[in-house]
């Protein structure tokens, strides 16, 4: 993996556990969550987590 790659999966890790603390306080719902985890997938293409998520 290259350095950008590895930034790309670290972005996605650290803005999903943020939408994940949300889910988990009642501020967005199961389904609001998966949709972020979508747009986030977009937005950064992550390797390892598009191996993790049940969006990709």
């Amino acid at each position: 993996m290259s350095n950008e790659e590895i930034r790309s999966d670290m972005r996605y890790q650290v803005s999903l556990s943020i939408a994940k603390t949300m889910l988990c306080k009642g501020i967005i719902t199961a389904d609001e969550y998966a949709e972020v985890d979508a747009m986030l997938i977009e937005k950064y293409k992550p390797y390892i987590g598009k191996l993790m998520s049940k969006n990709a």
